[in-house]
């Protein structure tokens, strides 16, 4: 009998196995269906930049076309060039200095713009929020407040209230200042013992 040199497996290893194998095969299936709709994005997204740069370069002839018309130089004498060439620089002049100025307000907007940003981040800091009072507004306030100044509305309150005078429904009674000896006397011994039982008793019996 041959031995490979391989030992059996628990017996739970085919079980994960098999659970393996089916993940893999569904990762695979999923990526089967992912894989195209990412192909189509590609492409769909290279197709949109392609028109961009497309329509960009279209855009930048168009605008040099327009600025910059075509040059005839043949047949032109000296005089003829030399006049062309001054036009051309004073043209490249003009076009520097716009230039320039552009620049510098763009310049002056990006300072402004990062003073502002200190500035708020400054208010930040300091701000502190006010204490608020606490204002008492009658009925009436709240009232001409809502409906304006031309209604008139007076909601008194209190007229509806019960005027209640408040009675001493405790009198004054006298109260017997008795020796206090006599209590402890009589609360003391047998026969106090047997009326303090006899008091307790009396209650529960009821």
């Amino acid at each position: 009998m041959l031995h490979c040199g391989l030992r059996p497996g628990p017996a739970w290893a085919a079980p994960t196995s098999s659970l393996l194998r089916v993940g893999h095969a569904r990762a695979r299936a999923l990526a089967q269906r992912v894989c195209p709709v990412q192909s189509l994005m590609l492409a769909k997204a290279k197709e949109c930049w392609e028109q961009e740069n497309e329509e960009r370069e279209a855009e930048k002839s168009r605008y040099l076309a327009e600025r910059i018309p075509t040059l005839q130089t043949r047949g032109l004498s000296l005089s003829a060039l030399q006049d062309l060439c001054r036009e051309l620089h004073a043209k490249v002049e003009v076009v520097d200095e716009e230039r320039y100025d552009i620049e510098a307000k763009c310049l002056h907007n990006t300072r402004e713009i990062k003073d502002l940003k200190l500035k708020v981040m400054d208010l930040r800091g300091k701000f502190k929020r006010p204490p608020l009072r606490r204002v008492r507004v009658s009925a009436d306030a709240m009232l001409r407040a809502l409906l304006g100044s031309k209604h008139k509305v007076s909601m008194d309150l209190r007229a509806n209230l019960k005027s209640v005078k408040k009675e001493d429904t405790e009198k004054e009674r006298p109260v017997e200042v008795g020796d206090w000896r006599k209590n402890v006397e009589a609360m003391s011994g047998m026969e106090g013992r047997k009326k303090m039982f006899d008091a307790a008793k009396s209650p529960t019996s009821q």
